[in-house]
């Protein structure tokens, strides 16, 4: 052990040194360029090579510029700036929150943030606006994710505030921590550097970029070594086991949540709506208390998890989860199933949720319609199903057009087929579109004026009608939905656990993709979908 405490002190003592030569080396050259000039303007100046002498002193006046902009980003690293996309919270606001960060801030050793924020992401974190990087303390602030306190039991956010202030306990030696916030600081100069507007301030740049990668390369095993340091802070406040299901829980709530924020809190952008008040964020708790265990983490195994960054401190979730669970055993019982979340801690959660949404959503969004989120799916869906039907229908009503012409070019029928071409009073209903189809109508010319890519227009036989006849089908199926829709007969399904849309009369549920699929076979069948049209369902309103 006290091998292994030496060799982190030594790691901490060599990346201080790579730190603060990082500052260093902005103040070397700018005291080299300084005697350049000097030079230059007092012993070294000649009428014949005025012309030169103003180009290197033009050129190092250019290059100062650029590293003083690099050395002023590098000390304003550490500074704090506005949240204006989060809620700020007071103790005697939300106490019992406050209750738990003040006692996670205790156990780690550490003082409790002076500020607390709630903002809208996966995510939790402590900053502090310190000066030195971090050798003078200052303000400490907190930043607390409404989703993670939505989705992590108590316990379980009790570890992830005992890791966050795990990070400041300097863990070994003072200078460890300021070369964590260091580390921060050099990526900060780094992106300043890269954003330059001349070749010389790429130049620079370059040169800064180069020192910095061997700086965070040399950290980098002190920073990971820190990361897992916090985790074992976290097991001891909030036990092994909850701190484990807390890692295990991040990478699906933030799966869960984009999905959420793609699927349902976004459905209505598209139609200039918004759900509920307060539900843009608000409604991710429907979504957890419907889908548990499997059914949750299936949403985050169906995305790419975001790639690490190439000097990432943190090591991957599943080594600091293995590492956790070799942790000795507390003694501590496992929670139950039915362990409350984070958000019992808050106080009016639904009046929490409306002021988030106030902060996060552009000023334009308060001139959108609220709707409540049946109306919403029920707006959505046909709006989808319009879209989908769309295109058949075009291509019907050219095909019947060229039809009823003696039109035989179907090069031009192709060619013009474009859905804004035919006025929405001129496109067929859905039995004159299954009319077209038994005269013969859907693979001799509906099918060529369906839209598709040009390379697809050069397909023939089979290869052309496998192509084309899944858009076919959607265009069926949309005019389905919009004549069940228009009927009263199709209800919106919210669909917590599942995908929004329409909840069909049973026997289309049954019956309707055979029927359609009869309908769009080579040799076309509307018997089936007929019948079923003639049920009381199919009746408009």
């Amino acid at each position: 052990m006290g091998d292994s405490s030496m060799t982190f002190r030594l790691r901490a003592v060599r990346a201080f040194a790579l730190l603060v030569g990082f500052f260093l080396m902005g103040v070397v050259l700018l005291s080299a360029m300084a005697v350049l000039d000097w030079l230059l303007m007092t012993r070294l100046f000649t009428a014949q090579a005025a012309w030169f002498e103003g180009t290197v002193l033009t050129v190092t006046v250019l290059l100062a510029a650029a590293i003083l902009r690099g050395l002023f980003a590098f000390l304003r690293a550490g500074r704090l700036g506005p949240v204006p996309h989060a809620v700020a919270v007071a103790p005697q606001d939300q106490p019992e929150l406050w209750e738990q960060i003040q006692i996670a801030a205790e156990a780690t050793g550490q003082r409790p943030p002076d500020e607390l924020y709630l903002v809208a992401e996966v995510n939790a974190g402590v900053a502090e606006q310190s000066r030195l990087l971090g050798l003078l303390h200052g303000r400490r602030r907190m930043l607390l994710g409404l989703p993670l306190l939505t989705g992590l039991t108590v316990p379980q956010l009790r570890a992830v505030l005992a890791h966050e202030f795990g990070h400041y306990g300097n863990l070994g030696t003072r200078l460890g921590g300021v070369t964590m916030r260091g580390r921060e600081a050099v990526l900060h100069t780094v992106e300043v550097f890269q954003k330059g507007s001349t070749r010389l301030h790429y130049a620079i740049g370059a040169l800064y970029v180069g020192y910095a990668r061997m700086f965070l390369r040399t950290s980098q095993s002190m920073a990971r070594h820190q990361e897992l340091a916090a985790d074992q802070m976290a097991a001891r406040h909030a036990g092994r086991d909850a701190t484990a299901a807390a890692l295990r829980m991040l990478p699906v709530l933030t799966g869960a949540y984009t999905h959420y924020l793609e699927t349902y809190a976004a459905m209505g952008r598209s139609l200039g709506a918004l759900p509920p008040v307060g539900e843009t964020h608000g409604g991710f708790r429907r979504l957890l208390a419907a889908r548990t265990g499997e059914r949750l983490t299936a949403l985050s195994a169906g995305q790419r998890p975001p790639r690490p960054h190439q000097y990432d401190s943190h090591p991957p979730i599943a080594e600091r989860i293995a590492f956790v669970e070799q942790l000795p055993t507390d003694g501590r019982p496992d929670e139950s199933a039915d362990e409350p979340t984070g958000l019992t801690l808050l106080r009016d959660p639904d009046g929490v949720f409306a002021t988030l949404e106030a902060r996060t959503l552009p000023q334009e969004a308060a001139r959108l319609r609220r709707m409540s989120w049946d109306d919403l799916v029920m707006a959505r869906a046909v709006a989808d199903a319009e879209g989908w039907s769309r295109p058949l229908r075009v291509a019907v009503a050219r095909a019947l057009r060229s039809s009823a012409q003696g039109a035989g070019d179907s090069a031009a029928v192709r060619r013009d087929a474009s859905a804004e071409e035919v006025a929405d009073g001129l496109l067929p209903g859905l039995e004159e579109i299954l009319d077209a189809f038994d005269r013969g109508l859907l693979w001799m010319a509906v099918a060529d004026c369906m839209p598709k890519p040009y390379q697809a227009a050069r397909l023939i036989g089979p290869s052309a009608r496998n192509f084309i006849r899944p858009k076919i089908f959607d265009g069926l199926a949309g005019m389905v939905h919009l004549r069940l829709a228009e009927s009263g007969h199709a209800k919106p399904d919210i669909a917590w656990s599942g995908q929004p849309g329409l909840f069909l009369p049973e026997s289309w549920e049954k019956g309707m993709d055979d029927a359609i699929d009869a309908a769009v076979a080579d040799t076309p069948d509307t018997a089936p979908l007929r019948a079923l049209l003639a049920t009381p369902h199919c009746v408009p309103a």
